[in-house]
């Protein structure tokens, strides 16, 4: 039981991964508190995390309920794939608003609430993506980057607190989702490609458990790779 009594605030809870991160904290005896956009489905919290007010409204709802917050998972993410002459502008801003926007707000609206924790850790859902370029990830490229290097700096600004907050970064490879079923659906054994995409999901979040839990109280500044070794060369 590695989160037992504590709380726990999911940003993009009603994906795929989000969904998995959900079930891991309940599983690690902690609370999970899911939030997404209203048009979505089924969360705790209607959350669009590219609208300041929305995280101080949740914020507010969270300290009414709680009092505290022990975790914050900034999940929420999207992709657009083009390189950087396909990519739109508009385009460019959207994926940077959710991706790079959305943690900023997440990182500076739940500090007061994470104050409140006996040890406060922040994991912030980044991508191998945002540790080795692709050409036709232009927008995602720079989005995912620019949280590896906002999570160590938030990491540092934490260790100068008390209690000391920690923040981690985890880079997965590929994940189930739109962009990456249109791919699995081309493959002949797509039914066995679907199974490891879970079993990789799964993988993700129980990291995710472990860099929430006491378990990793050394653990801060630092990103953590669940790519199979696609990095590695």
């Amino acid at each position: 039981m590695l989160l037992a009594d504590k709380i726990v605030l999911i940003t993009g809870a009603c994906g795929t991964l989000g969904t998995a991160m959900g079930e891991a904290i309940a599983a690690a005896g902690g609370t999970a508190i899911r939030s997404d956009l209203a048009t979505r489905g089924a969360a705790d919290l209607a959350l669009d995390v590219t609208r300041e007010e929305e995280w101080q409204a949740a914020m507010a709802a969270i300290a009414r309920d709680y009092r505290r917050l022990d975790g914050l998972v900034n999940n929420a993410g999207i992709a657009t794939p083009g390189d950087v002459e396909q990519t739109s502008l508009a385009d460019w801003k959207r994926v940077m608003a959710v991706n790079v926007d959305g943690v900023f707000l997440g990182c500076k609206y739940a500090m007061a609430l994470l104050a409140k924790s006996a040890a406060p850790s922040i994991v912030n859902i980044s991508s191998v993506s945002g540790i080795v370029g692709g050409a036709n990830l232009a927008a995602y490229n720079a989005s995912k980057g620019a949280v590896r290097l906002l999570t160590k700096s938030v990491a540092l600004a934490g260790a100068r607190k008390r209690p000391p907050l920690r923040c981690n970064s985890v880079h997965p490879a590929f994940i189930a989702g739109e962009m990456v079923e249109a791919i699995v659906r081309t493959r002949p054994d797509a039914a066995r490609a679907r199974s490891k995409l879970a079993d990789q999901t799964r993988e993700v979040a129980n990291a995710v458990v472990w860099l929430l839990s006491d378990a990793s109280s050394f653990t801060t500044g630092s990103e953590v790779l669940v790519d199979g070794g696609l990095t590695a060369g």
